[in-house]
Order: structure tokens, then sequence, then C-alpha cells
């Protein structure tokens, strides 16, 4: 029985090419030559969309294939998606939660302590020869005891938590409603939070409603003896904001995992020493990709064994 057809719209691992090419015949759009004709010409073909979390499938891409059922999204996040769109025409959007909220959180409290203690800029120290000369390196700012305020309390929001709870940080947090299933302090104000927080620790999702939710009052509020941490998307903070308050000294630092416009980094805060600049590699280990790969592949096998998915998003 010939396998279904399978467009593939964005970069994945070898590893997950290779465990799809088993369920599905993978068509990679970049090698179509002239793409458009190519849609034009074969797009009915295709039920099925393979794409990652950072490039997502555009609404103009959807309407080139007029029989697409399901976009299948290598990542958490599917911000790069219109799921309001893709539900208008019955399509259907996955993508691999729970597998990476433990390394995501390891990656979240490892930021925050690298950037408070100076881990990125004591190590240039070194490797600059700096300290065969300077017998001073740079200085940090404890973590244990201090106060983590945290913008989504989801998942790996409370991984993160119970992380910071080792250090004995003070936890509050902000979400669109209060739990009731944690003791830790809700703050229905960002502001408020941020100014309570020594760290502001940023793990919500990216829509509509949280575009640039971390505004120049929260991160003012912040000061500049607090710092922000975000790992989870660019578009929550108002990048701007946060370069011209770091670069005044109004907010004291930062360690960033993500950015407005990827892979484009503020070329201000490339020799600030208070920034830690990070990939996006939240979720970067071979054992939690190969587990988010998994998931793709049983979306998959799931759709085309009994039309059902595993992990939908709408």
């Amino acid at each position: 029985m010939d396998k279904p057809l399978a467009l593939l719209v964005a970069g994945i691992s070898s590893e997950l090419k290779a465990m799809l090419a088993e369920v599905v015949e993978l068509v990679p759009l970049n090698k179509q030559g002239d793409e458009t004709q190519f849609l034009a010409d074969q797009g009915a073909e295709f039920e099925l969309v393979v794409t990652s979390a950072g490039k997502g499938c555009s609404n103009a891409l959807m309407e080139l294939l007029p029989n697409l059922k399901v976009i299948f999204n290598w990542g958490v996040g599917y911000d790069k998606v219109d799921v309001e769109f893709a539900t208008s025409r019955n399509v259907q959007v996955t993508n691999t939660p729970d597998v990476l909220n433990e390394c995501v959180a390891d990656m979240a409290i490892g930021m925050l302590i690298s950037q408070a203690r100076s881990m990125g800029e004591s190590e240039r120290f070194v490797r600059r020869g700096e300290w065969r000369i300077n017998s001073s390196p740079p200085m940090g700012q404890k973590v244990s005891g201090k106060c983590l305020g945290v913008v989504g309390l989801g998942r790996i929001g409370l991984e993160a938590a119970k992380r910071a709870e080792a250090f004995s940080m003070q936890i509050r947090y902000h979400n669109r409603y209060p739990r009731d299933d944690v003791e830790y302090v809700y703050e229905a104000s960002i502001v408020e939070l941020a100014k309570w927080s020594d760290y502001l620790l940023i793990l919500c999702p990216s829509t509509p409603e949280t575009y640039r939710i971390i505004d120049r009052e929260v991160l003012k509020a912040l000061g500049p003896k607090g710092s922000l941490i975000n790992i989870a998307r660019g578009a929550v903070v108002d990048q701007g904001a946060l370069v011209d308050l770091l670069l005044s000294g109004e907010l004291g630092g930062a360690a960033l995992d993500v950015y407005e416009r990827e892979p484009e980094v503020p070329e201000a805060l490339m020799d600030l020493s208070n920034v830690l600049l990070l990939p996006h590699v939240g979720s970067a280990t071979f054992e939690t990709r190969t587990a988010m790969a998994q998931l793709v592949v049983d979306n998959v096998k799931a759709y085309i064994d009994s039309g059902t998915l595993i992990t939908p998003v709408n």
C-alpha cells in the first residue's frame, strides 16, 4: 500500500525525517524549485503538512493546499499557525506538549542562575585571557532566597517553580486566572508582580492576547535590580523597550532564549555583560528532541490508522 504524501515546509531533524519516512512519503517544499508553481500544480495532493514551531504554516500556504487535513507541528508552540483560520478550513493542528517540560524548566532555572552569577561574562573573562592579568573576575548576585515571579504557571511553569523551591526562592505568579491547585501567591497585575520580583520568568504562550504583555511599564517595575528571564517567545516582550531599559540601566539584566525576529538578535545587546543570550535551545537535549519527534510520528500514525490525533490543539 502506498504511503500517504506529507508536505515538509520547515527544517526538522534528520532523526525525525528518518522516523517519518517509515510512515509517509515526505516531500520537502524547499526542493521543488518554483514553490508557487509546484503548489498550484500539486498542492491538492497533500492532506498532511509537517512543520516546526519556528516555521509554522501560513494562511497563504493553507489556501494553496485545498485538501489539507492536518498540520503536524514539531514543537509545543504553535503561534506560527493561525489556529482559528485552520479550524475554519477544517484543518486540525497538533503540537508536542509535555515531553519537553522538564528540559525547558531546567534551562529556565539554568538561565536565571547563569545570568545572576555572571557565568557567561566570567567564562569570556577566562577565554580572553584576562584572568592572567586581573585577579578580580566579574561579580554576580545571590539566587537563593530571592523572589521569583512567574508569568505563565502552566505545565512548564510548575516544573520551573519546583526547581526554584530547591533554592529557597519565594514564588508568586500571574496567569489569566488563579490556579486552585497551588499554594503560590497569585498576582492579578503583572506590574505588581514585577515590582515584587527579583527575577521575572516568562513562560506564557504567544497569542494575540499576550503580544508584548511584558511592556515598558512591566520592565520599569522590575527595575535596576531586577532581571528578566524569557524562555517563552520573543513576541510576548516589547523588545525595543527591553533594549532601551537595559542600555539606560533602568533594568538590571536579562537572560534571553527567544527573540522577536529570530534568528535576529538586537546588536545593542551583544556587548552587555549583564545579558545572557542563547539561540532558542530551551528544549535542545537529545532525549527531549527524540521524544518530540516520536510524538510527531505517533500523531501521524494515529491519524493514518484511525483519523484521530493524540495531541490536537483545535
